[in-house]
């Protein structure tokens, strides 16, 4: 990278993620065709039609097909940064946003759980289970208000870690590629990582989610009761019900915030016939939609000045 000393290549990062967090505060997601994301979907679904029918060929084949897409995407991105960087710091730290930029999003998540308590405030239960769509992969048929409430509140509490707070981890150790790499392994997780069909395809996928998100999920649950504790919110139950809960959810990474998200609301969050976490507090309504949003933004802040810490002790130790 053009410049020298490890203060030079640290401004350089603090102005790339800086940047990224403006675009994803003031810019709607890039439209469908330019995004990065979108084209992973696509390959990802073109990957699956080759996949063999039988259980151990499935993994294999899931497994290498992971390993195979991620390091390209990491490979790809390591070379574009490179060479923005030999080319001129501006270049970089513009080119390296955008990029980072398509690995998170805080605004995306709290947009979409936002108009899911527009329509339940409206009395559009309807609109609000279509809406849901853009959070849960749940059927979401017969959900009554509160459950609605539940699944979005839900949803907003696990993706603090993996909508920002883990890819930002990764760029701050890795790079940009290493949050590159982060979004490709979590959306071969949310495509192949589930039970049924995907079983066998998407067991490697799932197992690596759940490695890449074990410390991420936990920091996360923590940085979101001190958000909670900026707030006014009752921390110490928050982490009385996270510490109880934490487990009672199929993944081993999704409890952590979801848990402490119910304590600190005093809300029960329950996904029926899998589980129930605060079960001594009542039902939530539209409005802890908003609360739960806050949360996510205060979790945002605290994950940020987290990242930067990271950033000068890596730019300093490395040099």
């Amino acid at each position: 990278m053009i410049g020298t000393g490890w203060w030079w290549t640290l401004g350089s990062d603090v102005g790339l993620l800086l940047l990224a967090l403006t675009i994803d505060r003031v810019l709607p997601e890039p439209p469908e065709p330019t995004h990065p994301v979108v084209w992973l979907g696509k390959l990802i679904n073109n990957i699956e039609r080759l996949a063999p029918s039988t259980a151990p060929l499935a993994f294999v084949f899931g497994a290498g097909a992971v390993v195979l897409v991620v390091g390209t995407w990491m490979a790809a991105s390591l070379l574009v940064v490179d060479v923005l960087g030999r080319m001129a710091i501006p270049l970089y730290i513009i080119g390296g946003a955008l990029l980072l930029r398509t690995g998170f999003t805080v605004r995306g998540l709290v947009v979409a759980a936002e108009a899911v308590r527009r329509s339940l405030a409206a009395g559009r239960i309807d609109i609000a289970r279509s809406r849901l769509i853009m959070l849960v992969g749940r059927d979401r048929s017969s959900l009554d208000p509160q459950m609605a409430s539940a699944a979005a509140i839900e949803s907003v509490a696990e993706n603090t870690t993996d909508s920002f707070i883990a890819p930002w981890l990764m760029f701050a150790l890795f790079g940009v590629p290493g949050a590159i790499a982060y979004r490709a392994i979590n959306t071969f997780d949310s495509m192949w990582g589930k039970r049924g069909r995907y079983e066998y395809l998407g067991k490697f996928a799932a197992h690596l989610d759940d490695v890449v998100n074990y410390v991420p999920a936990r920091l996360s649950g923590m940085l979101m009761l001190g958000a909670g504790a900026t707030r006014g919110f009752p921390w110490h139950r928050g982490m009385s019900v996270m510490v109880r809960d934490r487990h009672i959810t199929e993944s081993p990474n999704a409890g952590w915030t979801m848990s402490a998200m119910a304590g600190l609301l005093g809300r029960r969050l329950e996904k029926q016939g899998h589980y129930v976490l605060g079960g001594e507090f009542p039902a939530p309504m539209g409005e802890d939609i908003h609360t739960a949003n806050n949360l996510a933004i205060g979790t945002a802040w605290l994950g940020v000045v987290l990242v930067l810490g990271i950033l000068v002790i890596r730019h300093w130790v490395i040099g």
